[in-house]
């Protein structure tokens, strides 16, 4: 969703200046950097493109923010279920036209790189999370086809092809996963097709993508123990130039999937009276891939339980959902999925529930920044 965009908006903090990274010295605010930032000299998200694949899996020199964005509920033979997520962003510090340092310095670099990745162990309600950053040049991060690959340092995406299957590896202190992905779905294009506007300001957008549905196996490695897994991931893929709305301070992301072949995206933007902002939005997808918009107006969304992190920001998480005929709960699976890092945010694994039976009929992920 859009909230990638937005995350990744706030690595231009982290500079270059004379070839040094500046250290990161406390946490960062979404909502103070987010409305504002320097967009001369960037492609801009203005108008309808022509998606290609696998070609768009790859980079997109040129925009200043682009994320690879991997949720995901897998689950061992033995029923032990796991949520995890895992995501390559990319931020350019100046315009792919300004190489004056990289001409003199090959350590120099246009682009910055972060990892987020995470586990939420549904047994034992624990939450893992870890970082990683990295300048793109001299090789230690990247983009590319021929073959497909994403990485920074040890953490990678890749393919010995351009398309599916492709592998994704994590290694962290605390845990590691391994795992084959294999697309079930084609591409869907988001917003409107493919154009996802955040703001009615003409250029505040990104092209966006996701593939709704990739059938997920491989291991994940925790206290010493590996743990053989199967399930269900979503990718999330955006590029743009853009930042947050004067008016807009928040969001709450949701990727569902249903066990009937269906699945929703629904972005749901906040202004700054904690108030859904008119430019929120999604889509459903059918079970045969083709899709129909969700606008506000159709969407309402209530809030019914709530999670107080330790800095006193408050997350929901139980929701109740209702739009053209479905009626469902949207319930975290344990409330302390915290991405405590460097910006910090909540995304974690929830349960989708069937309001009148409270029969259990999908899985899916969800985000919020506030």
């Amino acid at each position: 969703m859009n909230k990638r965009f937005f995350l990744i908006s706030l690595l231009l903090l982290v500079a270059c200046s004379n070839g040094e990274e500046e250290k990161i010295t406390q946490r960062l605010s979404a909502a103070d950097v987010l409305a504002s930032g320097n967009v001369e000299g960037f492609l801009r998200a203005s108008e309808a493109r022509r998606f290609e694949f696998p070609q768009d899996h790859a980079a997109h020199p040129g925009f200043r923010n682009e994320w690879w964005y991997f949720t995901g509920n897998v689950e061992t033979p033995a029923g032990r279920r796991f949520g995890y997520q895992v995501t390559f962003f990319s931020s350019a510090i100046r315009p792919e036209a300004d190489n004056s340092c990289l001409e003199n310095n090959a350590w120099c670099t246009n682009t910055i790189w972060m990892g987020h990745a995470a586990i939420s162990d549904i047994s034992t309600e624990k939450h893992m999370a870890a970082e990683i950053f990295s300048r793109q040049e001299p090789g230690l991060a990247g983009a590319r086809l021929d073959p497909f690959r994403v990485w920074i340092n040890d953490w990678q995406l890749f393919s010995t092809g351009n398309d599916f299957p492709w592998e994704l590896e994590v290694i962290t202190d605390e845990f590691a996963l391994s795992l084959s992905l294999a697309a079930e779905k084609s591409p869907v294009l988001q917003g409107s097709n493919g154009l996802s506007q955040k703001t009615p300001e003409a250029g505040n957008a990104s092209y966006y993508y996701s593939i709704t549905r990739i059938e997920t196996r491989g291991q994940i490695y925790l206290d010493g123990q590996r743990h053989e897994v199967s399930g269900t991931s979503w990718l999330d893929r955006e590029w743009s130039t853009s930042a947050l709305g004067e008016d807009q301070t928040g969001w709450d992301w949701f990727s569902l999937q249903l066990d009937d072949g269906k699945e929703v995206m629904y972005y749901q933007l906040r202004d700054t009276n904690g108030n859904a902002h008119p430019s929120s939005g999604g889509n459903l997808t059918s079970l045969m891939g083709t899709q129909s918009a969700i606008t506000p107006q159709q969407m309402r969304l209530e809030e019914q339980a709530f999670w107080q992190a330790p800095d006193g920001k408050q997350y929901t998480t139980g929701w109740h959902m209702v739009f053209q005929e479905n009626d469902w709960l949207i319930q975290a699976v344990f409330e302390d999925q915290l991405m405590d890092v460097t910006f910090q945010y909540w995304e974690g694994a929830v349960e989708i529930l069937d309001t009148s039976s409270g029969t259990v009929v999908g899985r899916g992920y969800l985000e919020m920044v506030r």
